[in-house]
């Protein structure tokens, strides 16, 4: 089921930030003890060690200023060497520059084969591991048959508009939808390219192993099965998904990522690789053994009123999850990959929908809110990116 384009050379790296996705769903009860998986020794390495310092039970956070207005349907966000942000507009395929002094906005172009729709269109972005010599910028998109990732040298020395050289498709063939695609894309601490992918609402797919939809996935920048996945001839990292949109790693390496429930349960998940994470057997925690047999427990569960979550960061000891049903900034403190105290709510209804936050160098958040994505109430200056001071 994966189609992967091997066209090397320098193809082009394209950011892009687009526009939202997702309500607030939740997946079947359950959650679970870990079911055995092959491990070959992949990158992230979860575990349960405690953190030789763990953060304290509360935290803070303070809105410091705001850094862009105006943004239409803002879904990706990348923070490039220097940390001014690349931005993705899930509705109009448009990638924006946003500088982080000052917010000047200077459109780089759009990703071409962007067919926005429901939930899809231009979705995350990023850039590779080694941006300063090879001036990449990734991105995962919908089409009119799929969802993809392809790649775009960005060259800023171009007029505005036409900065984004062609596109070169790394990876095809992942489910589409008017629903649940996913779109979650980075480069993990190991230089391999993660994404979260949804199962489009054919709840089979997450279970499904030939599957690409409901799963993370791991390859390399060229789109090829990356060492040390459960499968040597495949990107697939887990399993049993309903719909990620949150990636993140912490100070040990471990990948987290965020996930929409359907009804009753939103999920965060420490990520292991093989394990299967039980949709659409079980949602939220297993309520016995015989109900989560072989599947992981997630580390923490919210209503999906509450949360609904997409982007999630890591900075201060802590993973922190936007949300956009729940329009609220989640700071989950962990020691490990246990919580160090119940999750802290921020921000709750003040800025509407949050779709996706990221690290500054400076250990700083930028906040971004996802109001114009036709499930929001917009005020004028939406969408608007946020700095925030965080403890």
């Amino acid at each position: 089921m994966q189609r992967r384009s091997q066209t090397a050379v320098l193809a082009a790296a394209s950011l892009l930030l687009a526009a939202g996705c997702s309500s607030g769903g939740a997946q079947p009860q359950g959650g679970v003890s870990s079911a055995p998986a092959k491990n070959r020794g992949a990158a992230a390495s979860p575990g349960a060690t405690p953190s030789s310092t763990a953060p304290p039970a509360k935290g803070s956070v303070k809105v410091t200023g705001t850094l862009a207005t105006g943004l239409k349907s803002p879904w990706g966000v990348a923070v490039l060497p220097g940390g001014d942000l690349l931005v993705a507009s899930r509705d109009t395929g448009k990638i924006v520059r946003v500088a982080a002094h000052g917010g000047k906005i200077t459109e780089l172009g759009s990703v071409p084969g962007v067919e926005p729709g429901g939930e899809g269109g231009l979705l995350g972005i990023a850039v590779s591991s080694t941006f300063g010599a090879d001036h990449q910028v990734y991105a995962y998109f919908t089409t009119a048959s799929d969802n993809r990732i392809a790649r775009m040298i960005y060259d800023e020395k171009r007029p505005r508009g036409n900065q984004l050289g062609a596109p070169d498709t790394i990876f095809k063939g992942i489910p589409k939808g008017q629903i649940h695609n996913g779109g979650r894309i980075a480069f993990g601490p190991d230089k391999m390219l993660y994404a979260g992918t949804g199962e489009t609402g054919d709840t089979g797919l997450a279970q499904d192993k030939r599957s690409l939809g409901g799963k993370i996935l791991r390859m390399t920048p060229d789109g090829e099965p990356a060492h040390g996945n459960p499968e040597a001839d495949s990107v697939v990292y887990d399993y049993g998904h309903r719909n990620v949109q949150g990636l993140a790693w912490d100070a040990d390496k471990r990948l987290w990522a965020s996930e929409f429930g359907q009804n009753t349960w939103d999920e965060l998940n420490v990520i292991e690789p093989g394990k299967n994470y039980g949709w659409p057997k079980v949602e939220g925690r297993a309520k016995s053994r015989a109900a989560g047999a072989g599947f992981m427990d997630p580390v923490e569960v919210w209503r999906t009123a509450d949360a609904s979550p997409s982007g999630i960061a890591y900075a201060k000891g802590s993973i922190w999850m936007a949300s956009l049903r729940g329009e609220r900034l989640w700071r989950i403190a962990l020691n490990g990959t246990k919580l160090v105290a119940a999750p802290q709510a921020f921000l709750k209804g003040t800025y509407g929908r949050l779709r996706t936050v990221v690290a500054a160098d400076d250990g700083a958040l930028w906040l971004v809110t996802s109001n114009t994505d036709g499930r929001g109430t917009p005020h004028k200056g939406d969408d608007r990116i946020l700095r925030l001071q965080v403890s």
